[in-house]
């Protein structure tokens, strides 16, 4: 078994998030992928299983459990294809459904991936879990920007999404990780999205990811996936639209997140982002 390491939505290795991947876990029961997940440490690893034709069985596992999708470890696993096997188009078979990949490589070397979500969707977030995010979180309501309201997004798993006011918010992120994790056990979150909006079609992001035991994910292609959707729903953008979306800024680890959101309502978003060994 060959066990790859990747940083995605970054062309530097020392910036993105990093994510192990298994271009062939064909022999590999869910234990064995699970323990190699936990032994490279990061907050997903990608493992394939290859269909022919360019399609895949795709499972992804964080240190602690299996996640149904995770766009960075998409973006990650189908880069590091496309370097030892050519650009061109990928299936990804996900237990969230069917993602769509493109790839390709410039002349430099560099290798781009576009993940196409699933059908997102949103949902309203109840007053008391709100209250009991918010409280956790350490936010009040008054840090809330009321032009993006409180929501649920998914495009794969669900986040919850708050938008702060201020972007001094966003950067002060100070949590209880098992209080955090507990809350989002009960609901079924994967992330929870804070965003800040700094102009028309540009966001700051930040993805407390406790279920992964990660206290802050440096960029999370489901989350911009599912912010994307949101971004539609709820009329924020016009669409067709580009977002782009910057992560990890706050821990060093800068992300760029390449959001593109189609007119239909029914149509998956699009998350594009470069990736590189590391």
């Amino acid at each position: 078994m060959e066990i790859l390491r990747y940083a995605a939505f970054t062309a530097d290795p020392a910036g993105g998030n990093p994510a192990g991947v298994v271009l062939d876990a064909n022999p590999l029961d869910d234990a064995t992928m699970l323990a190699v997940a936990a032994d490279v440490g990061y907050s997903e690893t990608a493992f394939l299983v290859p269909r022919g034709g360019g399609r895949f069985t795709a499972r992804y596992f964080s240190p602690l459990a299996e996640v149904d999708f995770c766009g960075h470890a998409t973006i990650a696993a189908a880069a590091a294809y496309a370097e030892r096997h050519g650009a061109g188009p990928l299936t990804f078979d996900t237990k969230a459904g069917t993602v769509e990949v493109s790839t390709e490589v410039a002349a430099d070397g560099t290798a781009t991936a576009t993940l196409t979500s699933v059908a997102p969707r949103t949902a309203p977030i109840a007053e008391a879990d709100l209250a009991a995010l918010l409280d956790v979180l350490g936010w009040s309501a008054a840090d809330l920007d009321p032009a993006l309201p409180p929501r649920v997004a998914y495009a794969g798993v669900w986040h919850p999404v708050l938008a702060a006011a201020t972007r001094q918010r966003l950067s002060d992120l100070d949590y209880d990780l098992a209080v955090l994790g507990e809350l989002m056990a009960r609901h079924g979150w994967t992330t929870v999205d804070l965003v800040w909006r700094e102009s028309a079609n540009v966001f700051h992001a930040r993805n407390p990811f406790p279920p992964g035991g990660v206290v802050d994910d440096p960029a999370t292609g489901a989350a911009a996936a599912a912010f994307g959707g949101y971004l539609r729903e709820l009329g924020l953008v016009t669409p067709p639209a580009t977002v782009t979306v910057h992560q990890g800024v706050d821990m060093g680890r800068p992300s760029v997140l390449t959001v593109r959101i189609g007119p239909d309502p029914g149509s998956g978003v699009a998350v594009t982002g470069a990736a590189v060994a590391m």
